[in-house]
């Protein structure tokens, strides 16, 4: 059996973002067969020894999640032919993440490692006026936003029957990520539509490794994976308070997309 672990990048602390708000998504891997360890942050500087198959960080820290010691670690770890996926935020949230070598360069913050393209560098969600940029809003906590496969339709987007995935939970202050230009076996494969300027932003970088490491998910937002944004109802921290949509509520069925993709994400870090 696969081993997965899913790690935040703080210690446990009640009212944020701690391992316990993304319960739906641990018992989803474990029901799709993966030998599943959830925690809060621990030592990373030794990950590279450990026996699990991959890794999903799940980057909720204000900038000093991870050392310099860490990031090396889950370098090598990822080197070493294992797979890791990366989640992040709006603005500096998660920053602590862009200093991992490869999968770290796909990631844009406010003041680290900012998008080559200026154009990126302005605030999109204009609700949550503490919130800069990178801060892209395709839709309220609890609604869902369609997505559009960018290229050639990725594997981690086809669904059981063959068509594509197309919805994914919305987030009115998602991250940056674009595709390293250095890492030639890195790209685009979903993007997103800004609900308030219309304007495309990349949601997913799949950077294949080809051999020089192992496959490895940028992801713009943490929340297409948390409690809350699966099910509102299972309430979010207390510094949240954007308005909930109820749109998932009222029609689950569209979460089989996100669900799907769970799926395939854990089985393509796994394949390779």
């Amino acid at each position: 059996m696969k081993k997965i672990l899913l790690q935040t990048t703080i210690p446990y602390t009640a009212d944020d973002w701690n391992i316990t708000r993304f319960s739906m998504l641990r018992a989803h891997l474990r029901d799709g067969g993966f030998d599943v360890t959830s925690r809060d942050k621990e030592d990373l500087t030794r990950i590279d020894q450990s026996d699990f198959d991959q890794m999903w960080l799940i980057a909720v820290d204000t900038g000093s999640g991870l050392s310099a010691k860490e990031c090396e670690a889950i370098a090598r770890f990822n080197k070493g032919g294992r797979g890791l996926l990366v989640a992040r935020d709006h603005q500096d949230l998660g920053s602590s993440v862009c200093t991992i070598d490869g999968i770290g360069t796909a990631h844009h913050f406010h003041s680290r490692n900012l998008d080559p393209d200026t154009a990126h560098r302005t605030r999109d969600d204009q609700q949550a006026r503490d919130i800069d940029w990178p801060n892209f809003h395709s839709g309220q906590n609890g609604e869902y936003q369609r997505i559009r496969a960018a290229g050639d339709r990725h594997p981690l987007l086809a669904r059981e029957d063959g068509s594509t995935i197309e919805w994914f939970p919305a987030h009115p202050h998602e991250g940056d990520v674009s595709a390293p230009p250095s890492d030639h076996s890195a790209r685009v494969i979903a993007t997103g539509t800004s609900k308030t300027t219309g304007h495309a932003f990349n949601l997913i970088v799949a950077l294949e490794g080809n051999g020089k490491r192992g496959p490895g998910v940028a992801e713009s937002s943490f929340h297409h994976f948390c409690d809350y944004n699966w099910d509102p109802r299972a309430g979010a921290p207390s510094f949240v308070t954007d308005p909930a949509g109820d749109e998932v509520v009222r029609d689950p069925k569209r979460l089989g997309d996100i669900k799907r993709y769970v799926r395939n994400a854990a089985r393509w870090l796994a394949a390779k």
